[in-house]
């Protein structure tokens, strides 16, 4: 039997009877995730799935990588696989770990035993296979507190397996489970990062980002299409919507009061990501928006942006500081392009004062010599589509 990856299951063990149905989508997102490193054969059983590779030219280091962004994945580690024989698993530890054997000084064993039928109990395989190995490498102290190095056995229906420490997998949920949203996708930092949170929470997103040509460049949205293909590793394949937004700044800045414009620039958002949401049938609008951090995300001002909204709005990164969602950024590797200097839409017309805490009454009357309605049917119309794949 040859080298594999096993993969523990997160919150999936945790769904009672609709289990099934999660752990299938999750085996379906392993494989796609797969496809291009090779034949892999994904089973699951015992809360444990098995990758194992079907030829010698599977790219298994590049397969563990990609795996690493798979969510619904509690920890992820390589094994070797052999017979449930005492004799072959010492062997087989004492083969697979051998350069980690040679360079660690202390080392202990733990076992567990899945397959109940196994004739030695999860103390006796541990006690055993250490003995065989302190034999082969004399230089090691048996050490059951703080060892450098743990050699794992696990005896499961099919096989036993071997590894060494097991590294953290990406967690949550996986995608798909948790029914699909709109998000609204900017250049900035906050908006990936709360994409990758719902998708995290098992989400499939369709990613909404507003282009205002030519006030801003081409250069701003292929950033955004740049940082679209960052969050595709984690949240699947996307197919990116880009709407022309120019004609309605304009109007908002021609026809409305300039203390309201961002945030009926926002409701205009709103408005016409909740129609992009019905034809896509998705349940939610996702923004990045964080309680306080600029004036259109005041309580107020988020109430006056959500009263158009269809859907519920979804704002994962609320509670956070900037210093938190930066952190975020950076582990799942989009900061660096966040922070390149090209410019969104939500930088075009930026008042003097902006109102901070508007009525909503008011934030209505601001609007009322918009023609709502055929400027977010002229958007949807002109909606460039951008898929972006693995």
């Amino acid at each position: 039997m040859t080298d594999m990856i096993l993969l523990k299951e997160g919150e999936v063990v945790l769904k009672g009877l609709n289990k099934r149905s999660f752990e299938q989508k999750l085996t379906s997102n392993i494989r796609r995730r797969l496809k291009r490193f090779g034949p892999f054969a994904v089973t699951a059983n015992q809360s444990v799935i098995y990758v194992e590779p079907q030829s010698g030219d599977c790219d298994t280091d590049g397969a563990f990588e990609a795996l690493g962004k798979v969510f619904g994945i509690m920890t992820m580690t390589r094994a070797a696989a052999c017979e449930k024989d005492p004799a072959a698993i010492a062997a087989k530890a004492a083969e697979y770990l051998r350069e980690d054997l040679l360079a660690a000084k202390s080392f202990k064993v733990e076992s567990r035993r899945g397959d109940k039928g196994f004739p030695l109990t999860s103390v006796q395989l541990s006690q055993y296979v250490g003995g065989q190995l302190h034999d082969a490498f004399p230089h090691l102290t048996a050490d059951m507190h703080t060892p450098e190095l743990t050699v794992h056995l696990e005896v499961r229906d099919r096989a036993a397996y071997i590894h060494g420490a097991p590294v953290p997998g990406a967690g949550g949920l996986p995608v798909g489970t948790a029914g699909s949203a709109v998000s609204l996708l900017s250049g900035g930092i906050d908006s990936p990062v709360s994409t990758w949170m719902m998708a995290k929470r098992g989400m499939r997103i369709i990613p909404v980002h507003f282009f205002s040509f030519p006030y801003t460049s081409e250069l701003a949205k292929e950033k955004v299409l740049d940082l679209a293909k960052l969050l595709v590793p984690w949240c699947g394949r996307m197919n990116v919507q880009v709407v022309p937004f120019t004609h309605i700044q304009e109007e908002i800045r021609a026809k409305c009061p300039e203390d309201y414009f961002t945030i009926i620039m926002r409701r205009m958002m709103m408005r016409i990501a909740s129609a992009v949401a019905a034809d896509n049938n998705c349940g939610a609008l996702i923004t990045g928006e964080s309680l306080g951090q600029v004036a259109s995300q005041t309580m107020e001002a988020m109430a006056a942006t959500e009263d158009c909204a269809d859907v519920p709005v979804l704002r994962p990164l609320v509670g956070m500081d900037k210093a938190e969602v930066i952190s975020i950024a950076r582990r799942i590797g989009t900061f660096e392009t966040s922070i390149l200097p090209y410019e969104d839409c939500c930088t075009v017309f930026t008042p003097r004062h902006p109102c901070t805490h508007p009525k909503l009454r008011k934030v209505r009357e601001a609007e009322k010599d918009l023609d709502v309605e055929p400027l977010v049917a002229e958007a949807l119309a002109g909606i460039e589509f951008v898929k972006i794949g693995y």
